[in-house]
């Protein structure tokens, strides 16, 4: 792309801002720079969907350097990596166990798919009642009431960077026959450090999603599919993605996945060792401030998490254990002095780190929190109920029943909105899904329990912001009423 910009060849092709000379002015000093390069597949630049050159090169590099047998650049995020997994491993009917706390573009694949999922529920904290990582003792028991199941689908790590030991479900799911797949979308930089959880590939996955703009360099939707073994029908994954990719990728993405992947692959070691030692500090200076919790506490293990045998480093979440300030009103402050989260689900505040962070950032970050803790120190208030009192969740039983998953009959199905005390026993008509993190709480055609309702209800009140419904504004939800089995 650098190449051909030095030629300053004139355009005759898309697209027809003409490598950013269309561009208005109070655009241009943005820009400008990024969109010199923006080009189109013209020759010597290769073709996403069916790469033979520059492109081709760029992803075998990147299979030595994340350790896979073959891997795929994507610009439509991991969200476009699931749906490519589940499409080449389930057919119409066929059944998957998944791990419950999964991103919707799953639930999304199902749907396309036409398949059936049995979910398994994961590991609770018992302090903050965030779901951590599934034991593979349920993974064994739902193996057996479902011995049809093609593969097991993991969320490792989670949203809070909290994971588990992939190597035994990967032994486990071969020794059955069965393919292991893996959203790893938040470790992308897993295992080029020791003081980090080792990849999913590594680790023996068949199948592994990395969103590289999360945790490493690329631009936002740059993604990265990891495929190894002979499980996993890779003309079936490259006709998919081609289908569910656009037809005018975009260069930029492509050479930002191409040059995370230099960093990585030339100094990952050197530069997470610098983001560590920020990380170190940080900590400590959370730990001088004797005000607020940190979650996890750094490689301690989840109170309660069992099967939680991992944690990232460069994720914490911090709250106020006497509850002086909420979750939504931490993350306020911090963004009122300039200091923006990653999101909050009502009591716990996410902050995401990289080693692209600066001391300066995390000085002036420790400064806010000192600020924030003055003020709590001074409110002198006590806490007014257990954390479990306070963080409304969901519980679901450890291994569900088959759900059919269809999108062509989920529009076609008669539903009604009610409040939320009507919708309680009733089937859900839609997907109720707090983002972030993007994790579904109902799928369409669920049961709505009451802790279900009384989870969304909290959240709702914790200013927690809702897709695929209109709850958080109205505290209704579309329920169906034709009486008909999940779909």
């Amino acid at each position: 792309m650098v190449a051909h910009h030095a030629t300053k060849s004139v355009s005759l092709h898309v697209p027809g801002h003409k490598s950013g000379q269309g561009l208005l002015e109070e655009g241009a000093s943005f820009l400008q720079s990024i969109m010199s390069i923006d080009y189109t597949e013209i020759t010597g630049l290769d073709d996403l969907h069916h790469p033979e050159g520059v492109i081709r090169e760029a992803e075998q590099l990147a299979a030595d350097c994340f350790g896979s047998d073959e891997t795929y650049f994507l610009i439509g995020g991991s969200t476009v990596g699931n749906l490519a997994m589940i499409g080449a491993v389930c057919q119409r009917d066929d059944l998957i166990l998944v791990q419950r706390n999964v991103h919707k573009s799953v639930i999304h694949g199902l749907m396309l798919a036409g398949a059936q999922a049995v979910f398994l529920a994961p590991e609770v904290d018992d302090k903050t009642g965030v779901a951590t990582a599934l034991h593979i003792e349920v993974v064994k028991q739902a193996i057996e009431q479902h011995p049809t199941a093609k593969a097991l689908f993991i969320t490792n790590p989670n949203y809070y960077g909290i994971g588990t030991d992939l190597k035994p479900f990967a032994e486990l799911m071969h020794e059955k026959g069965k393919l292991l797949l893996v959203d790893e979308a938040h470790g992308a930089h897993f295992g080029f450090h020791e003081e980090v959880p080792a990849s999913a590939i590594s680790q023996g996955a068949d199948a592994v999603v990395q969103s590289t703009h999360k945790m490493l360099t690329a631009m936002t939707m740059g993604a990265m599919l990891h495929v190894q073994g002979s499980g996993i029908n890779r003309i079936a994954i490259q006709q998919l993605l081609a289908m569910l990719q656009s037809s005018s990728p975009s260069y930029p993405i492509m050479a930002s996945l191409d040059l995370a992947r230099k960093r990585m692959h030339t100094e990952g070691n050197t530069w997470l060792e610098q983001g560590l030692h920020l990380m170190k500090e940080f900590r400590e200076e959370l730990e001088a401030l004797q005000c607020l919790g940190v979650y996890p506490q750094g490689n301690q293990q989840p109170s309660g998490a069992g099967v939680a045998e991992t944690t990232d480093p460069f994720k914490i979440a911090i709250y106020d254990p006497t509850y002086s300030i909420s979750g939504a009103e931490l993350k306020e402050r911090l963004e009122a002095a300039g200091c923006f989260v990653e999101m909050t689900d009502g009591y716990l505040v996410l902050l995401v780190f990289s080693p692209a962070n600066s001391r300066e950032e995390i000085l002036r970050l420790v400064q806010v929190l000192s600020n924030i803790c003055l003020d709590i120190t001074n409110r002198k208030q006590e806490l007014q109920a257990p954390i479990s009192n306070i963080i409304k969740l969901p519980t679901y039983a450890p291994i569900s029943s088959p759900i059919r998953f269809d999108h062509s009959v989920l529009f076609q199905r008669t539903t009604q909105m009610v409040n939320i005390e009507e919708a309680i026993g009733k089937r859900s008509g839609e997907m109720v899904i707090p983002y972030p993190p993007g994790i579904p709480y109902l799928y369409p055609g669920e049961v709505i329990t009451a802790s279900v309702a009384e989870a969304l209800v909290f959240l709702a009140r914790q200013g927690i912001r809702f897709q695929g419904t209109n709850f958080g504004q109205t505290h209704q939800l579309t329920i169906c009423t034709d009486h008909e089995e999940t779909s």
